[in-house]
Order: structure tokens, then C-alpha cells, then sequence
């Protein structure tokens, strides 16, 4: 499948709202990256869904999602942060898993937030060997999460059994060719029964099983959609859509609009980036248009 053109391939950091200047819905449905992300909150609270695990997230949390997780992000107009998009992780080391850190500790956030302030600096100077010194800022915010979670107390996301069932859930329907199987085929996979797993599901993410299978194939077609030129009907296709015109009726009933009327819509110009040290009180996250749509 086509990569979408907004997906970076270089180092970048960024404020929670470039992440989503197309709509809310690009951080606030389910789904996942290409690239590991690291996100850093200054302002706000709200709720993350986390390789399928629903965590509560506010000020001062720190969350690293590897490449191919299951997430979302629900902040609303009062929160911001900052993410690092990282498209090389070889060297780093850096988990297998997603972690959630949430720091009381002056100093581990102001030598944070030094750091990513030095990549911003080094993003606006736009010098010879950018991505170098990008990746090599990037190693050190590596090492500043592995020391921080070997610190007491570090609040990793859990491992229970409704975790380790929610987690196999999210990897399945991350696959490339998850949008090919059933509700039932990925719970016959991770041996539950359809009915455990969507009790599981709604009592640990508030969504249904289904729903987050709805909401990963709306993220990926609205994605498809709005950042290539992707034909309606092989979008479609891939997605496992039995025809386009099946395909319409769904774009049509979650986002009250038909394929071709998304994909015509404005986008609002990205914002400044934003020094993470001196980030404006008035500063809100600007999801752009869509950012009142009801989710599905």
C-alpha cells in the first residue's frame, strides 16, 4: 500500500497540533505509524490509548510509541506538547514496547525539554548535515528515557491478562492485511472468544472491539484520501472493501461526506513550531478542519 506523503522519513520534532492540521481525527482515531514517536505533554490531560490499553495522560507525561502501535491521543483544546518523529531507531535501543513516564521531577523536565529545544533550534537553522545532527539529538533523548525509566517507580504500561490480550488484539489489526479477516477470525487468532474480547475491549478502552477495528480503517482511508492521489477504487480495494461504492457508504456515514468532497476539503496551513521552554498560555492545540467531528 502506498505510503501516504505527510508520513516523515526524516527526524523531526513537531507540536502535537502539526501532528493533526488535517482534523482531530488524525490523533484522536485509533491507529498506527510508520515511524516510533515520542511525545512529550507540557499543558492539559486527556486520555491515550496506548498499544490497546487506555491510559489517563496530562502535564509532564512522557510517551514513547514504537512504530507500528496501536494508539490515539485525546488532549482537547486546552492541551500541548511536542512530538519526535523517529524514522531510524537502529542503534538507540530504545523499547519494544510503549512506555507512559509521568515526571514530578523538576530537573528530568527541564533537561528534557532542553533537548528538544536544541533539535528546534537545530530544525530552524536548516544547516548542512541537519539529519545528522537531528539523529544524533534524537540518541540523546533515547538516553534520557532508558535513565528515566530505570529510576524507582516507573509507570510502564502494565502487563495483565486483559493487557496481553488487548495488546495481541492491537498487533493483529495492525497487520498490512488485517482489514482482510473478521471480528472473529482475530479473536479465534488470539484464542478468546469473540464475546470475551469485546467485553475485554469495552471495559479496558471504553470502545468496542469493533470500533477499533472501524476506527483504524477510517484513520488509514481519510489518510489515503486526503495525502495521495490514490484512486477511490483501489483505496477501496486495499482497505478490503468489497467494491467503492461499499467503501463510499462508509466514508459517507462516519465523516457525513462522501470520498471525493475529503479529499477537496482545505487544510489549514501548519502551524510555527514552538520552543517547548516558552510555549504561549494562549497556545492551544488547533486540530483544524473536522476538529468537531463526532467519532464512530
Amino acid at each position: 500500500m502506498p505510503s501516504p506523503a505527510g508520513e516523515s522519513a526524516i527526524t523531526r520534532v513537531t507540536t502535537l497540533a502539526q501532528l493533526a492540521t488535517r482534523g482531530s481525527w488524525q490523533l484522536e482515531l485509533a491507529h498506527d505509524r510508520p515511524h516510533a514517536l515520542f511525545i512529550w505533554l507540557t499543558r492539559g490531560q486527556g486520555l491515550a490509548l496506548i498499544d490497546g490499553i487506555r491510559r489517563g495522560i496530562g502535564a509532564h507525561n512522557a510517551l514513547y510509541i514504537p512504530a507500528g502501535a496501536l494508539m490515539s491521543l485525546d488532549l482537547g483544546r486546552q492541551g500541548f506538547g511536542h512530538a519526535l518523529t523517529l524514522p531510524d531507531t537502529s542503534g538507540m535501543n530504545l523499547p519494544q514496547r510503549p512506555v507512559h513516564l509521568r515526571l514530578r521531577e523538576a530537573p528530568a523536565q527541564m533537561e528534557l525539554n532542553g533537548l528538544l529545544d536544541s533539535m528546534m533550534r537545530e530544525q530552524a537553522a536548516a544547516r548542512p548535515m541537519l539529519e545528522t545532527a537531528m539523529s544524533a539529538h534524537a540518541a540523546l533523548v533515547a538516553v534520557w528515557l532508558h535513565r528515566q525509566m530505570t529510576r524507582p517507580g516507573p509507570e510502564l504500561v502494565s502487563d495483565t491478562s486483559a493487557h496481553r490480550i488487548l495488546r495481541a488484539f492491537a498487533e493483529r489489526i495492525t497487520r498490512p492485511d488485517s482489514d482482510h479477516f473478521s471480528l472473529e477470525d482475530h479473536a479465534a487468532a488470539i484464542d478468546v472468544t469473540p464475546t470475551h474480547l469485546a467485553r475485554v475491549c469495552k471495559a479496558e478502552t471504553g470502545r468496542t472491539a469493533a470500533t477499533l477495528i472501524t476506527e483504524r480503517r477510517l484513520h488509514r482511508a481519510r489518510t489515503l484520501l486526503a495525502e495521495t492521489e490514490m484512486p477511490v477504487q483501489d483505496i477501496a480495494r486495499s482497505l478490503g472493501f468489497a467494491s467503492a461504492a461499499y467503501f463510499t457508504r462508509f466514508i459517507q456515514q462516519h465523516c457525513g461526506a462522501s470520498p471525493s468532497a475529503l479529499r477537496r476539503g482545505p487544510v489549514r496551513p501548519t502551524l510555527q513550531t514552538a520552543v517547548v521552554t516558552s510555549a504561549p498560555q494562549k497556545a492551544r492545540v488547533a486540530f483544524g478542519p473536522g476538529s468537531g467531528e463526532t467519532k464512530h
